[in-house]
């Protein structure tokens, strides 16, 4: 194996594997450093097993529910292994895809941790030692979970995301410090299958970096679905007592108890820089993140950096298109992804997605703007499916009728969100999203609604409830 190439990808993670690709395909020399298996985080150890998981316990709860649509469904149970082998299998397969398009497009993949050491160069440390050399360098190596530094966080039972995947029985309880997006997906998932969840969140409110409709509409839910929803609830320590694990923490000014099986830490992610860097090739850092600039050059010429390691949203999607760029930059092209435009998903039910402003986020920044919303219990698909509590929101520029951005709760609102990312990064307008027809009937039907709602007012009239 050749030593020198034009690029080197430490990490294969979405960020990774993509700029390997995105780089041979551009008749670059490219090698990948990768430690454990291509996918990253994000295939192996997030994104699509948590999905994959949803998606069982979902089935499991629609299969128990069945009634409601003239369905008899008696004796309904799982087999908690058998959704594991289920979840490991879809994983396997994308991993071995990725790992079928690396070999196709050229990439040499080398299985190791890889170091940056100072003049263009990577130490591999796998079976062997061996360094590599490149003109570009690209770290891609990702996050790993952050476990809050308060009393107890080490005991057996206190639980990252990566650890709670590895339980091979199903847990009774649950409780789940944090009340972000990993948390209600793995509070959703857990709590379908029967597992008491107890939610945990320091700020005032659910997902709080989404629009505040969001969040109290999702509060609502998951407490009718039996999850035991606690905002400004301030974790102070965690201790074993009676075979049980207990958080302690202050609501309201009040020390208060929540006490479960296992306690999932869910409060976010770090880089992952451990072993990253020799100790003469450290880069510009801040607040444990590599300091890049517009073009994600490090301080280290030559040394670019990507996805989690760096400062914004840490999605794979996002990770991905930075990949894309970079290698576009380095090939003197134009970048082909606007990444100022960034959806934001969550895999609760019903869906959650959001993408560009808020209204609130106008007002802030002083932009004048109208907002059109639909309530999803007028779309045909959605009172077919018996959805709750579900609506489009879509914001617009007063006065260019510039789509701004939108907030989903609804069925497929993942799917949708596409739509609407486009529409603000080509700058499009209300009415120029409307000339195109909707399929009925249709979750996306809703979009339109919204839309027409922008124009002056929707077409079809909410039906009223029954008394």
């Amino acid at each position: 194996m050749s030593d020198k190439f034009d690029v080197i990808v430490v990490g294969g993670g979405p960020g990774g594997y993509v700029a390997a690709i995105k780089a041979a395909k551009e008749g670059m020399q490219v090698a990948l450093v990768e430690n454990v298996r291509v996918g990253g985080t994000c295939l192996n150890r997030g994104c699509i097993p948590a999905k994959a998981m949803i998606h069982a316990s979902s089935l499991y709860r629609e299969m128990k529910e069945a009634e409601k649509f003239g369905v008899s469904a008696s004796d309904v149970s799982f087999n908690y292994s058998k959704i594991l082998e289920y979840k490991q299998g879809t994983t396997d397969q994308l991993v071995q895809g990725i790992e079928q398009l690396l070999k196709a497009n050229g990439v040499t993949l080398v299985s190791g941790h890889g170091t940056l050491l100072g003049s263009h160069r990577v130490q591999v440390e796998g079976k062997e030692i061996q360094v590599l050399e490149a003109r570009n360098i690209i770290l891609a190596a990702g996050s790993k979970p952050f476990m809050l530094p308060l009393p107890g966080m080490d005991l057996k039972g206190v639980l990252s995301s990566d650890e709670l995947f590895k339980l091979e029985e199903m847990p009774e309880s649950l409780v789940i410090i944090g009340g972000g997006v990993i948390s209600v997906e793995f509070a959703t998932a857990f709590s379908a299958l029967g597992c008491k969840v107890t939610i945990l969140e320091a700020m005032p409110r659910l997902v709080p970096n989404m629009d505040k409709e969001i969040s109290q509409s999702l509060k609502m839910l998951l407490k009718k679905r039996g999850i035991d929803v606690h905002t400004s609830a301030g974790v102070q320590s965690v201790e074993e007592r009676d075979g049980a694990y207990v958080c302690k923490y202050t609501e309201k000014e009040k020390e208060c108890e929540a006490s479960a099986q296992y306690v999932l830490c869910a409060v976010g992610r770090i880089p992952n820089t451990e072993g990253l860097f020799a100790e003469d090739a450290v880069p510009e850092m801040e607040r444990g993140r590599i300091v890049v600039d517009e073009h994600f050059k490090t301080s280290i010429p030559g040394v670019y950096a990507i996805g989690d390691l760096i400062k914004g949203m840490q999605l794979a999607h996002t990770a991905s298109a930075q990949g894309v760029v970079v290698i576009e930059y380095l090939n003197g092209k134009d970048p082909s992804i606007d990444l100022s435009v960034v959806p934001g998903c969550v895999y609760t039910e019903p869906e959650i997605a959001s993408v560009g402003i808020t209204e609130d986020d106008a007002k802030a920044a002083e932009i004048p703007v109208k907002t059109g919303k639909f309530i999803m219990s007028a779309n045909g698909k959605s009172l077919i499916t018996k959805e709750e509590r579900s609506f489009i929101k879509i914001v617009a520029n007063e006065e260019t009728d510039v789509v701004l951005g939108a907030q989903m709760m609804c069925a497929r609102a993942t799917d949708m969100i596409g739509e609407i990312a486009t529409a603000v990064a080509n700058k499009m307008t209300v009415a120029q999203l409307l000339k195109g027809m909707r399929a009925h009937p249709t979750y996306n039907e809703g979009i339109g609604e919204a839309l027409e709602e922008l124009e002056g007012g929707a077409i079809h009239i909410a039906p009223k409830k029954k008394k």
